[in-house]
């Protein structure tokens, strides 16, 4: 049975002050010198990597540190590698999942978050015959082919006449759900159609991503990440807005809808119902924004509310809901499924919101109807410490072997970083890749971090100028720290 408000608050008031609890036993990570709050501070020197797999070395190549004992290959580098039908890899490579490839290796599905028209594009995605939607938009998704011992075996478009596809999800049936970060409609900077919506690509049936189809019933904004929870039907989508914040959205499917590959499509334009969440403390009292918890193990009862217009007609779906009807977050990011319930991010917290951080990282369970803060960072006061201080959590994905794996995107260093489930963090790679000056040096964010299906890759982009890394590495290194015996 779901938690009701009531039901909450009776059981917050049982524990006394309620859900703050800092350092509980389930807290995933928080950043070294900034747990817990959002001032934070210097990590002491080292403490970043006496965790995990080790300090980070210096790459001869110029792109990748990583660990001892850890390699890297390049699966695909926009402008130089090419695609089946020869054009160029596209550039601006963002979320990612994984598939296992039939006998053996794995297919990734790619997005490509690309905003501008296709005449204007540098790299775009090429306009594959019977797979555009939009002709005049120059996003869209490849699929990759790696082979099981690492080596590339071929690209090509899934999907392409999209825009500015940033995030996604994976299926719990073996798609993927590819998510424009936009809310540009047909006559708006070149576009001919409207934009801002989720496409199904799959990775295995060339055909079935024939006819790009939008899924209108999931509501059309901008749309950051999606996780579908198999067992009850729900698809859970994040919004990376602002002007106001954006949202975090549940699409409950129609009675008798059964989820599975290419039956997204099939769905009317108002199926199912769209809501919006609203979440309120130990006292039932209704929380504004997310980034009002300081603590890390806060607790949040969560309630739903109806979207008017999910096509957002006249008015951004966000704009729809008046002061204290729901609950907003700057920069709600990345999305992953596990645990019985997913993480999500909000990537950071600025003047646009009550209380300013670098970054938290939230677990929602469906059972319980709560959301938990896992992971908070503070405001990172130095963002050029190498492998210290993290800031701008962005992709996100569970690690088979124990917490979770965090793209970084924020400012200065850029990294790939690892959480432990006792309160620990750890870094896994550093970009260092300059595609700035030697006087001002600028490193791309990391994007797209998923692991293969065996767990023994970790496959992971570097945006700008886009480039897919393929991470080898005793992984399973970290198993005993994951589980408190190291």
């Amino acid at each position: 049975m779901p938690l009701s408000r009531r039901d909450f608050v009776n059981r917050s008031a049982l524990t006394g002050a309620g859900v703050l609890i800092a350092g509980s036993a389930d807290v995933l990570a928080t950043a070294p010198g900034a747990i817990a709050a959002p001032q934070g501070g210097a990590a002491p020197a080292g403490a970043a990597t006496a965790l995990g797999y080790g300090p980070l070395v210096p790459d001869p190549a110029g792109i990748l540190a990583l660990p001892e004992g850890f390699s890297y290959r390049i699966i695909t580098y926009s402008g130089k590698t090419r695609l089946e039908t020869g054009e160029t890899t596209p550039s601006n490579h963002d979320g990612t999942a994984a598939f296992p490839r039939p006998g053996g290796g794995t297919l990734l599905v790619n997005n490509h978050e690309i905003s501008g028209t296709l005449a204007a594009a540098k790299a775009p995605v090429p306009h594959l015959e019977g797979h555009v939607y939009d002709p005049a938009a120059a996003g869209g998704c490849t699929v990759v082919d790696v082979h099981k011992h690492g080596a590339r075996v071929s690209e090509r478009v899934g999907i392409a006449g999209t825009a500015t596809n940033c995030a996604g999800g994976r299926t719990p049936w073996g798609t993927w759900l590819t998510c424009e970060e936009t809310e540009l409609k047909a006559g708006e900077k070149g576009m001919t159609k409207d934009h801002g919506y989720v496409f199904e690509v799959d990775p295995y049936d060339r055909d079935a991503n024939r006819d790009p189809r939008p899924v209108k019933a999931f509501g059309r904004y901008a749309h950051e990440a999606v996780v579908v929870d198999e067992g009850r039907g729900h698809a859970y989508l994040t919004e990376d807005a602002a002007g106001p914040n954006g949202l975090l959205y549940r699409w409950t499917p129609p009675a008798g809808f059964e989820h599975g590959r290419g039956r997204l499509r099939t769905l009317a334009d108002d199926a199912g119902v769209l809501e919006a969440f609203k979440v309120f403390d130990s006292r039932g009292k209704h929380v504004d924004d997310l980034s009002r918890a300081t603590e890390v193990g806060t607790v949040y009862g969560v309630d739903w509310v109806r979207v008017p217009d999910r096509d957002a007609r006249t008015v951004p779906v966000r704009k729809q809901f008046a002061d204290g009807e729901v609950t907003r977050s700057r920069k709600l990011e990345g999305m992953w499924w596990g645990d019985g319930g997913f993480y999500f991010v909000a990537s950071f917290a600025r003047t646009e919101s009550p209380v300013q951080h670098d970054g938290q990282v939230w677990f929602y369970s469906p059972a319980r109807r709560t959301i938990t803060l896992k992971v908070l960072l503070g405001v990172n006061a130095d963002v050029w410490a190498d492998d210290g201080n993290y800031d701008g959590p962005d992709n996100i994905t569970v690690s088979p072997h124990g917490g979770l794996v965090i793209a970084e995107d924020g400012e200065g260093v850029s990294h790939l970083f690892g959480t432990l489930p006792d309160g620990r963090t750890y870094p896994v790679a550093r970009n260092e890749l300059n595609i700035g000056t030697a006087e001002a040096p600028e490193y791309s964010e990391f994007t797209g971090v998923t692991f293969s299906a065996d767990g023994d890759t970790l496959f992971a982009n570097i945006q700008t100028p886009g480039i897919m890394l393929a991470i080898t590495g005793r992984w399973s290194r970290i198993r005993k720290q994951a589980e408190g015996r190291a």
